[in-house]
């Protein structure tokens, strides 16, 4: 068996490089079970890909689910949305943290290992991914300063909630400047007070090449941010207060505008809670 798993090879791989704590890189993916197949993929991906195909893999050291009932779904805007077409598809976002500067080895490992659930008939069909894409950290907002959980607890934390938005700047050239005007100005404001506890911000990374061919590429590499909050109470609790203006006030900075602003629950692993509630 050893000589079968190499297993001689892990000590030399865990004396050298990067082992932090942070959050270097997240895998999101939003992806929508095609009608009549809700049951069958929620237990697949509970039961077999949430760890075979993530969890059990090197570097990838947190991971949580969510869900969009269809009231959560009818909450999302803009109507017209560069990410989601229509702007209600994609039930389910899982959320992984990466180990920071452990990026490339974790891709090694990950297009192996989807190649063999693939080559192994361990691959569900029945789904389409709306948008998934591995992301390099750009930076944390936290409402209350150094109080709190910290970024790396996030996806462990109970959190009730979380609310992915997704922002395009104008261009390349203004991606950095976006970037500032959230870190320093947009998200505090946004927070105080608030029920959000802290939001990360990422930007996409194009896939491998080698990607399995039912993972689009990735759009917006050069251009867009990933904004991911993380909530204290349910996201319906006053929705339009707190979510419903983001799209103007980007688009009032001049520096981009939202393409998607979508609730989600956690789910309830190892059941199928909320599944009957998709539609």
């Amino acid at each position: 068996m050893s000589e079968q798993t190499r297993s001689e090879a892990y000590a030399e791989l865990a004396s050298t490089g990067p082992y932090g704590v942070r959050p270097g890189h997240a895998l999101i993916t939003m992806v929508e079970p095609h009608p009549g197949h809700e049951y069958a993929y929620n237990r697949w991906y509970e039961d077999d890909h949430y760890i075979a195909g993530a969890m059990a893999m090197p570097w990838m050291y947190a991971g949580r689910r969510w869900v969009a009932t269809r009231e959560l779904q009818l909450l999302r805007h803009p109507e017209k949305s560069a990410v989601a077409r229509p702007v209600t598809a994609g039930c389910y976002l899982s959320t992984y943290w990466v180990t920071e500067g452990r990026y490339d080895e974790h891709m090694k490992w990950t297009v192996g290992i989807n190649k063999r659930l693939n080559r192994d008939g361990r691959v569900y069909r029945d789904r389409t991914h709306v948008f998934t894409a591995f992301q390099d950290h750009e930076a944390t907002v936290y409402r209350d300063g150094a109080a709190g959980p910290r970024d790396y607890h996030a996806l462990d934390h109970p959190y009730q909630g979380l609310v992915l938005e997704v922002i395009d700047a104008e261009g390349p050239e203004q991606r950095a400047e976006l970037l500032e005007w959230l870190r320093s100005t947009y998200l505090p404001k946004r927070l105080a007070g608030s029920r959000a506890a802290m939001v990360t911000v990422f930007r996409p990374t194009p896939l491998p090449g080698d990607r399995m061919t039912y993972v689009k590429q990735v759009e917006g590499v050069d251009t867009r941010l990933t904004l991911l909050w993380f909530l204290e109470a349910d996201p319906r609790e006053a929705w339009e207060e707190r979510f419903g203006g983001l799209d103007g006030e980007v688009a009032a900075s001049g520096l981009g505008r939202v393409e998607l602003v979508a609730p989600f629950i956690p789910t309830v692993p190892g059941t199928d809670r909320y599944v009957d509630e998709l539609r």
